[in-house]
């Protein structure tokens, strides 16, 4: 599919609600917007509801786009955004969000990711409990800091760094059992 441009016109349509130009938009975008979903979502299906959701937004909002920066980019915050709001409710609903009770434990500091695909780090990020996967992905991965995390998600500035700590073990304890299981079940040996 040939890149879209997103000129003055083609929003002045989307603001205009042309089926059109919001399908083709869509079209555009999802592939895209998708991959930030499943990095928030715990599985598929809460990626689709919120691309899903997040698009709704998006049509209902661009009335709201000033045109100061790229809509690409309006769009990604509005899908974090989604991602955030879809976090916050499972926590008012009572989910399971945090591992408190799991102590995580490494036998190594350090693992190099080696020949590790794109979707199978994905997998394991997706992997991580709610609140860990949240942080994480909004501090590694977009850049937000803890403060900002903080604010977003409406936790502590020190709780947003205990959640990513926790992250990062719990994905470092992963990353060991899978350089084990390639290593025939040996355990990794330290230099």
């Amino acid at each position: 599919m040939a890149r879209m441009i997103f000129d003055n016109a083609f929003i002045e349509k989307l603001k205009s609600r042309d089926k059109k130009a919001q399908e083709a938009f869509y079209q555009q975008l999802a592939p895209k917007m998708y991959g930030i979903c499943l990095r928030f979502a715990g599985n598929t299906e809460e990626a689709n509801d919120i691309l899903q959701e997040g698009f709704i937004r998006v049509f209902n909002h661009l009335k709201d786009f000033r045109e100061e920066g790229s809509l690409e980019g309006w769009v990604r915050r509005t899908i974090i955004n989604t991602a955030i709001n879809f976090y916050k409710k499972r926590i008012k609903q009572g989910k399971k969000t945090e591992l408190e009770n799991v102590r995580e434990k490494t036998d190594s500091k350090q693992y190099i990711i080696e020949k590790m695909a794109a979707d199978e780090l994905i997998e394991l990020i997706r992997e991580l409990p709610d609140g860990y996967r949240a942080v994480f992905n909004l501090n590694i991965i977009e850049g937000y800091t803890h403060k900002e995390i903080g604010e977003m998600l409406e936790i502590s500035e020190n709780t947003s760094k205990s959640q990513l700590s926790r992250a990062r073990k719990a994905l470092q304890k992963k990353l060991i059992s899978i350089k084990e299981k390639e290593q025939g079940g040996k355990k990794p040996t330290k230099h």
